[in-house]
């Protein structure tokens, strides 16, 4: 399994909350999927108040590499 084809779209904190809320869709309902959606949930608050543009960038592509780690898992 693949992240989804929208990956390169992903500029802000918002979309990618949103994409990785789709990658979660893809992972066996139950518990790995309930964990997977807490964890970005818990993640997108912690990184709630960064502002550095930097930084967000760098946020964003580790968090696109994780899924891509997770859904090929």
């Amino acid at each position: 399994m693949s992240p989804l084809p929208e990956a390169e779209l992903v500029r802000s904190s918002l979309q990618l909350y949103r994409y990785l809320l789709r990658c979660c869709r893809r992972l066996p309902q139950g518990p790995v999927q309930q964990h997977y959606r807490h964890a970005i949930r818990q993640s997108f608050k912690v990184h709630a108040d960064e502002d550095d543009p930097e930084r967000i960038q760098q946020i964003i592509k580790r968090a696109i590499e994780d899924a891509d780690w997770v859904m090929n898992k």
